[in-house]
Order: structure tokens, then sequence, then C-alpha cells
């Protein structure tokens, strides 16, 4: 039913793929590295595409821990993207959104209207619970994605797949990067 919903994406392969370099950051303050089945799954999609995985972190859900590892994250000229899986739901632990959202310097308010829409059609009203986001800090994309399996699939097989591939059309969010830190 997805595919109903917008045109097919568009990658022209008359150009060249450039790989980013995207660090995960699995919040959860049950899971253990073993048990973190969302982020394997991110990692597993995004070195899969062609990307380069340029650091991962598991840690609980404490503004300041999120907020330090994404702030190291965004002053490393070696770090591009940096996509959260967990701590976007209500409960007073998910604090993601907030450690993320302090950093912003742009708000990129599509990508939850997306997200919403795609995960409205795997979880329905449900999708309602969660907070994904996204916004640009310093020239680096950051996404917010729930600690679902289901959700992480969702927001990179249905947005980021694409809107991180060089060569999708008509746009792209890596055809810009250069430009997210003009002034």
């Amino acid at each position: 039913m997805l595919n109903t919903l917008a045109p097919a994406p568009r990658i022209d392969e008359s150009r060249a793929f450039l790989p980013v370099r995207i660090a995960v950051i699995s919040v959860s303050d049950t899971r253990t590295p073993a048990e973190d089945k969302s982020g394997d799954i991110l990692v597993a999609r995004l070195e899969e595409a062609g990307h380069i995985l340029a650091g991962r972190a598991l840690v609980r859900d404490d503004v300041e821990l999120i907020h330090g590892k994404v702030r190291n994250w965004i002053a490393d000229p070696l770090v591009d993207v940096v996509i959260s899986t967990g701590g976007t739901g209500l409960t007073g632990r998910d604090v993601t959104v907030e450690a993320f959202r302090a950093l912003f310097e742009k708000e990129i308010d599509g990508f939850s209207a997306i997200f919403h829409l795609i995960s409205y059609m795997t979880v329905g009203t449900s999708t309602v619970q969660s907070r994904a986001c996204a916004g640009v800090a310093n020239g680096t994309y950051l996404f917010c994605l729930p600690g679902s399996s289901g959700g992480v699939k969702d927001g990179w097989d249905h947005i980021l797949k694409y809107q991180l591939d060089s060569r999708h059309r008509p746009c792209n969010f890596v055809e810009i990067m250069p430009r997210l830190t003009e002034r």
C-alpha cells in the first residue's frame, strides 16, 4: 500500500553514487549491544546501500549523554549524518528528541510529516506516539527514529535510503550538503 501513496523513487543511474559517513546512536535503558536489533538493522541497511559507518554508540536515556555524543559527532568532519534509534516516544524517559532539538540549527519538518504518513500505513494511528524528527547542525544531518525495528525500517527504507542517495531525483540531501553551512 505504501507504493500507492507517492511516485516511485527515481534513481538516476547515470550519476555517481556518493557514499556518506553515518554515525548511529541507539538510545535505551534496557538494551545491551548484543540486543540492539534496531541499531543492527540500521547499520546493515546503510552499509548495504554503500554508505560508511562512521561511528556507533549505545547510550542510556539521558539528555546529557545523548547530547554529548551527538555534539562530538557534529564537530567531527568525518561524520556527515547522525541517525538515532530509540527515545522518540512519550514516556518520561524518552528524551532523544529533546537532546537532538537542542542542537538543531534548522529543523527538517518534512521528515516528520513523511515519516508519519509512511508509519500510518504500517501501524495505523499508533504513529502519533512517535516524535520522529530531523534537523541540521553544523552541516551535519540529524535524524531521530523510533526504537522499534519497524520504525527504523520505515524511516530508512522509505525516506533515508533515497534522500541519502546522491542519484535520487529530483533532489536529495547529499547534493546540498556543501551548502549547509553557508551564511
